[in-house]
């Protein structure tokens, strides 16, 4: 877990998970605890995030080998203890926000643990993935900063959320498939026709975008279709990637060139995907994140 409850604002505290690609220097500085999903490589359980055998690299190198790779949410024991560790150290209330429903049981295991928290626990579905989920919870506390409620920061949260655009290129829907994350018959689709497929989530789910004859196309596409989410407004964007740096710092770069007056001064943020994420898209992954602020 990342994050030290001591510098938590004294009126809400703030609760992730590790899909959310929060760095722990970010975690740390804004007083925002990380609860870890898991991923089991093999036989072995890990701590997304926290065990360095479960690193990015690692899992791109186990589903490569076709060694078994699956992933489990958190348990509500988990969240409870968080949530207990809030109200000792002087929080009075705790605002939880976490990857879509639609993919993983961790917001069901955060709201099993906030009905018997011994403080007042709001629970965000962001019906979103990755660095979108990130810049939600980062929104909330931003709000709480400034002085606003519990219910201020959860709607920050769950607008910046719904703001936000998640695209993203694969080699393969194979992962996706294994991991029940998109029906068998698309996959089957997009082996048959040896496309390369553009995906998004909509409503909380991942869902076929577009389809490409190639990985060129489908960065290009990328980066078109992230600069038509960005429009006029001032945005925050991230390329996420799993062993596949040299392409997402190639579409980094592009969008930097041609978002400058939207990013008002801010880079692109590059970074790889963690363990959770990396089991369920396979290696060559690429996304961009586009989230108004």
């Amino acid at each position: 877990m990342a994050g030290s409850l001591r510098d938590m604002s004294p009126r809400v505290a703030f609760v992730t998970d590790s899909t959310a690609m929060l760095p722990r220097e970010v975690a740390d500085g804004r007083g925002i605890v990380v609860v870890a999903l898991q991923v089991i490589v093999g036989a072995t359980s890990y701590d997304e995030g926290a065990d360095p055998d479960a690193s990015p690299e690692r899992i791109a190198a186990a589903l490569r080998e076709k060694t078994p790779v699956s992933t489990s949410r958190p348990s509500p024991t988990a969240f409870a203890e968080v949530y207990e560790r809030a109200a000792a150290a002087g929080a009075e209330s705790v605002l939880s926000v976490h990857l879509s429903s639609a993919v993983s049981g961790t917001f069901e295991s955060a709201q099993l643990a906030a009905r018997d928290a011994s403080l007042p626990v709001q629970v965000v579905d962001t019906r979103q993935l990755g660095y979108a989920t990130g810049y939600a919870v980062l929104s909330a506390a931003d709000v709480a900063d400034r002085g606003g409620s519990l219910e201020d920061a959860a709607d920050a949260a769950t607008s910046r959320a719904a703001a936000s655009t998640s695209l993203f290129y694969v080699d393969t829907l194979e992962y996706l498939r294994r991991g029940g994350r998109i029906g068998a018959a698309a996959a089957l689709l997009g082996s048959a026709l040896s496309v390369k497929p553009l995906l998004t989530v909509a409503d909380g789910r991942i869902s076929m975008k577009e389809k490409v004859r190639t990985s060129e196309r489908a960065l290009g596409r990328l980066e078109e279709l992230a600069v038509e989410a960005a429009g006029d407004g001032t945005v925050d964007v991230a390329v996420a990637h799993l062993s596949a740096v040299d392409r997402a710092e190639i579409l980094a770069a592009r969008l930097c060139t041609r978002l400058v007056d939207q990013l008002d001064g801010t880079d692109v943020t590059v970074g790889e995907v963690g363990a959770v994420i990396g089991a369920h898209v396979g290696p060559g992954m690429v996304a961009v994140v586009v989230a108004p602020r």
